[in-house]
């Protein structure tokens, strides 16, 4: 509703469990699964009665060839369909489909494009109304971000809304990827502002994860009974949740082969959504991904993990020991100094 809202949609309320009240759209999803999912291999349907012996076993279509498949389906089929009792009544008999209602209206009302502007994408995420910490920045759902941008004075003051959530600053967030939040300038509504989680590190990647993992992570830090003095510290506690800090015989790479098919459809789903909301982004303002996968940003984490450890544990460099033809060359230790290496001030047997 509150992306119809910012794209201008004419929104038409609907009483709950109400099938009457939006007709027009149950029809057309009945008319989907009875013309089309019920003839495909592995459909469940509504009703339990209705299931195969192992529906999961027959389901041979990826995500990428289902959306494939309905796209060529509504094209071919759903488009094509003569309507019927459905028809318009200025046209009786003459064998209507949406197709040439469509093209009957371009014909009367014309068709202005309308290409939605990049911003669009941070105006329909979720907004969050929130204050701003002068250190920690701001706090969304349990996790804080900030920028350097919210050290300019004149957020550290309270905003100038007013009503029910007088003071405070409106800052967007997406569900699908919760590493970065958004702010818009307050001055320039064109200029939106990346805040970062403040877990995460500086160098390095951490793969994408969502409202379900940040609440996990959450929930875990309660059962665990921490009390961290700040995000940073979540963050191996968040990356032990996303199973990437594991012993070696169960690294993503040996681990592949008995995972459980439900853990590894829920870790390239947010993945999935984390690239998809990357590309709703405006592209001149995002760096480009990394290459590779979900495998490829799991060890990407588990190496950049493990050095900030070690470089946290190393509070000095090392340094190498000597060589051996190097001790060996050195002077012992209870030998006098020669006379020649004796400092000039100090006097010498002969003078006195």
């Amino acid at each position: 509703m509150e992306a119809e809202r910012e794209l201008g949609c004419t929104i038409l309320p609907a009483r709950t469990l109400r099938a009457s009240d939006k007709f027009a759209v149950e029809r057309a999803f009945g008319g989907i699964k009875t013309l089309l999912f019920e003839h495909l291999l592995g459909s469940t349907g509504t009703d339990v009665a209705d299931r195969g012996a192992d529906p999961e076993r027959d389901a041979v279509l990826t995500l990428a060839q289902m959306e494939n498949l309905i796209a060529s389906w509504i094209v071919k089929i759903w488009q094509n369909r003569i309507l019927g009792e459905y028809a318009p009544c200025w046209g009786p008999g003459e064998g209507h489909s949406p197709n040439s209602l469509f093209v009957v209206a371009m014909q009367q009302g014309g068709w202005s494009l309308q290409i939605p502007e990049p911003q669009s994408y941070y105006k329909v995420l979720r907004k969050h109304r929130v204050k701003i910490h002068p250190r920690r920045g701001v706090k969304i759902l349990g996790l804080y971000y900030r920028s350097e941008v919210l050290d300019d004075p004149r957020y550290l003051l309270p905003s100038e809304r007013g009503g029910k959530h007088a003071g405070k600053w409106v800052v967007h967030s997406d569900r699908r990827d919760r590493r970065q939040a958004f702010f818009q300038d307050p001055v320039d509504h064109d200029t939106w502002h990346t805040l970062r989680w403040t877990g995460l590190p500086p160098e390095g990647e951490v793969p994408a994860f969502s409202d379900k993992s940040a609440a996990a992570l959450l929930a875990e830090v309660r059962a665990r009974k921490l009390a961290p003095r700040s995000d940073e510290e979540l963050l191996p506690v968040l990356v032990e949740l996303l199973g990437v800090t594991t012993p070696v015989d169960q690294w993503p790479t040996q681990r592949a082969k008995r995972e459980r098919k439900r853990d590894r459809a829920a870790r390239s789903r947010e993945s999935e959504r984390a690239g998809q909301a990357a590309a709703d982004r405006a592209k001149a303002t995002e760096p480009s991904p990394p290459p590779g996968g979900p495998a490829s940003e799991v060890t990407r984490a588990v190496d950049s993990s493990r050095r900030r450890r070690r470089e946290a544990a190393a509070r000095r460099e090392p340094v190498a020991p000597p060589l051996l033809h190097d001790s060996l060359r050195r002077p012992g230790l209870f030998l006098l100094p020669p006379v020649t290496d004796l400092p000039e001030d100090r006097p010498s047997k002969e003078s006195m």
